[in-house]
This record gives structure tokens, C-alpha cells and sequence, in this order.
């Protein structure tokens, strides 16, 4: 970072930017913060009634300038957001589908960089992957690292053409396993059970796998085969899942789909 105690301007403090916010106060690390949001929670406007951070103050060239703000509302933000933004400040986005040709547009600088995180963060249980240009300095590298600690781990950085398929993967993800919850309660259902037991079944089987996947060394498909005994109930319904037509290609499939679209977003916005 540029100094033992940045100043940084968070543009936007919705799930994603509270969280990080949240993130930084508690580290203790004395940080400068800045927060730019038209309609700030209570608990924002809360941290400036206490002197925690300072709320829409008047723009000045800060250290760090982290794009908080959704995509769609990038343009609007843009010119206002340049204000906090001189020709050294590390700029950090947090967008989705705004590429970094498209922020160097209306800013002095050309320290850039681009991550994309996903909505477990707001709980400090996300995954966030870092893209960075070409020769972009570690140090800034490292500094986006920190700063994105509070939403969990931190992978990267990746060039930003790989951004595609880190949305298709993470970015989206967690839906798909929102889903997955979802059927398995349907499924349930139309076997007979009562729904808010499927649903509480269903629930709890995915949380508590997940929890054993965080807590095991184990790769995922030896976790599987570990409960799959041969002929047996769940080698029936893995046989149905794992067909020619089944999860494998249907998540190849979707994960295509998720990066296309995020490739289309991208160039509507060039």
C-alpha cells in the first residue's frame, strides 16, 4: 500500500462494499475510509456518526479507489468516482463485466486492476479471483489481496481474459448450488414427503456436505465415492445424475453459458 495508513475511497457500500468495509475497520490497521454511496445503510451512516469513516465527502485524490458499485451503474458513477481518482491511486473493481480498457476511459490512472468476487463474501465466505494486466506491479497486487481479505479467500491473479469462466464457475456459482437445494426439495416432495420437511432435508444435506468438503483434505470426487457403495441407493441416483444427459454435461453447459454473457455484457459496454 502507499502508506502505513491509506486513505481509501469505497464507491458504493452495498453487500459486497459494506463487507469489505466491515472487513477493514476490524483489522485495525488505521485505514482512511472514505465511503461514496448516494443512500448509505444504517450501518454505514452508523460508522460516520461514530468517526469511523468519513460519508460522501468533497472528491480528493485518494491512495485506493475500490469500484463497488453495480455494473450498469458504472457510467453514471463514473465522472463523479474521478474525483477520488489521481494519476497514482490503485484503482480496484469489483464490477462485473466492465473490462479494464473501459476503466482507463475516464481516469488518470493506469493502475488498474479487476476482481471478481461472489455473495458468500458478504458472510467472509466468498472466493474472489484478481485479474491484472500485463507487468502490473506485485506490490499493487498485494495490496488488492489485503484488501479483499475480508470477503474470504483470494486467488490470482489470472489474465482478464480468463474473468469469463471465473464468473461462469464462482461468480455464479453459488445459484447453482441454491438450486441444487431447491430440486432436491422437489424432488422430495413428489416422493411423498411433507415440503418443509424436503425443504429442511434438502437445506441441511447441502450445508453439512459443503462443511465436510471445507473440513476434509479430500478432492470432491473421492468425497463422493467415499459414500457411494456399489449397488447401492446412492449409486442409483449418482447413474441418473452422471449419465450421457446428466450433471457433467449440464453444468459444462451452463458455466458456457454464464461466460458467454458475461463476454456480451463486456463488449455492449465498449
Amino acid at each position: 500500500m502507499a502508506s502505513a495508513a491509506p486513505t481509501i475511497a469505497l464507491i458504493g457500500a452495498g453487500r459486497m462494499g459494506a463487507a469489505l468495509a466491515r472487513g477493514w475497520l476490524a483489522s485495525g490497521k488505521g485505514a482512511q475510509i472514505r465511503i461514496i454511496d448516494p443512500s448509505p445503510s444504517d450501518e454505514v451512516a452508523g460508522w460516520a456518526a461514530a468517526g469511523k469513516v468519513v460519508l460522501n465527502p468533497p472528491p480528493a485524490p485518494v491512495d485506493i479507489a475500490v469500484l463497488a458499485v453495480k455494473p450498469q451503474m458504472f457510467d453514471a458513477v463514473a465522472q463523479g468516482a474521478a474525483g477520488y481518482i489521481g494519476p497514482d491511486t490503485l484503482v480496484l473493481s469489483i464490477m462485473a463485466g466492465v473490462l479494464l480498457k473501459q476503466l482507463a476511459g475516464p481516469f488518470e490512472s493506469k493502475r488498474l486492476l479487476r476482481a471478481m468476487p461472489n455473495t458468500p463474501g458478504a458472510i467472509g465466505r466468498g472466493i474472489t479471483v484478481i485479474a491484472a494486466p500485463p507487468g502490473a506491479d506485485k506490490a499493487d497486487i498485494a495490496a488488492a489481496t489485503d484488501l479483499l481479505a475480508p470477503l474470504g479467500d483470494v486467488e490470482g491473479p489470472v489474465d482478464e481474459k480468463l474473468i469469463s469462466a471465473v464468473t461462469g464457475v464462482s461468480g455464479s456459482g453459488p445459484a447453482y448450488v441454491f438450486l441444487l437445494a431447491e430440486v432436491m426439495a422437489m424432488a422430495g416432495e413428489a416422493e411423498g414427503l411433507p415440503a418443509d420437511l424436503a425443504a429442511r432435508l434438502a437445506r441441511k444435506t447441502v450445508e453439512g456436505a459443503a462443511a465436510l468438503m471445507a473440513a476434509s483434505d479430500d478432492s470432491p470426487d473421492v468425497l463422493r465415492k467415499a459414500v457411494t457403495s456399489p449397488g447401492g441407493t446412492t449409486q442409483a441416483a449418482l447413474d441418473i445424475l452422471m449419465d450421457e444427459g446428466g450433471m457433467p454435461v449440464l453444468m459444462r453447459k451452463a458455466i458456457r453459458a454464464a461466460a458467454i454473457r458475461e463476454r456480451d455484457l463486456s463488449r455492449q459496454k465498449d
